[in-house]
């Protein structure tokens, strides 16, 4: 593991992956219903031959949606889909969990000096909207860069982080991304961002660990820990 001091000091801006590095967004509302509820619609709708069998058995939302984006690029039924998995993220913010450590992690970035930006497949209301009732939307704002109406841009690819960049001004080497998906891994390797993988389980470190993750943290804990040190230490506060 990479010394996350080191990162740090090589870092003026934090980008931070919403679902999972924040908050356990689908802590009470299921994440699989939220994808079987979107394959039955498209069932319904006649068009379930847009999945293959491991989409529609993903359990994974942003696989449906995505699936259905590179097979119907722009298409009606498409925007129809992305507006009921909004509808389903916006209640799931109701329930959602806040990852344990980040919000205290958050504050400690922001309070260095470091520059914030969220990166993610969610819509960007909806990280609003639990930012707000976390009292942690100034930390972040205007940053937030969710999916756009464009869905073949949804991580792996880099837009969301591309985005980040321009919008806080920030070079690619001195950014770094805080994840816990493949999908992560991969967007900042190819944005050009340092990335640190946040694997609360044994599953998600080897997903990460495969598709060549190298600094992976089982806590935000961890990292607020090394914020911390690198700020009690003499001469070594982030420079904007």
């Amino acid at each position: 593991m990479a010394d996350l001091r080191e990162l740090f000091d090589a870092t003026t801006c934090v980008l931070f992956d919403f679902d999972g590095p924040v908050c356990r967004l689908f802590a009470g509302y299921p994440a699989d219903g939220v994808a079987d509820g979107l394959v039955d619609w498209l069932r319904r709708q006649g068009r379930a031959d847009l999945l293959s069998e491991d989409d529609a058995r993903s359990g994974d939302p942003h696989a449906v949606l995505r699936a259905v984006a590179l097979a119907a690029p722009g298409s009606a039924f498409l925007a129809e889909l992305e507006d009921q998995l909004t509808e389903h993220e916006r209640r799931a913010t109701e329930t959602a969990e806040p990852t344990p450590d980040a919000d205290e992690l958050i504050r400690a970035l922001r309070g260095g000096g470091y520059g914030l930006a969220i990166t993610t497949n969610n819509s960007a209301s909806i990280v609003e909207r639990y930012l707000t009732a976390r009292g942690l939307l100034d930390c972040f704002e205007p940053h937030i860069h969710g999916r756009t109406q464009d869905l073949l841009r949804l991580k792996p690819d880099p837009d969301c982080l591309l985005r980040a960049l321009d919008s806080t001004g920030v070079a690619a080497g001195r950014a770094l991304m805080i994840g816990d998906t493949p999908a992560d891994c991969v967007a900042a390797r190819k944005a050009g961002v340092a990335f640190v993988g946040y694997a609360r389980n044994e599953r998600k470190r080897k997903l990460l660990l495969g598709v060549g993750a190298t600094t992976i943290v089982p806590s935000m804990g961890l990292l607020l820990d090394a914020v911390r040190r690198r700020q009690q230490a003499p001469g070594t506060r982030a420079e904007q």
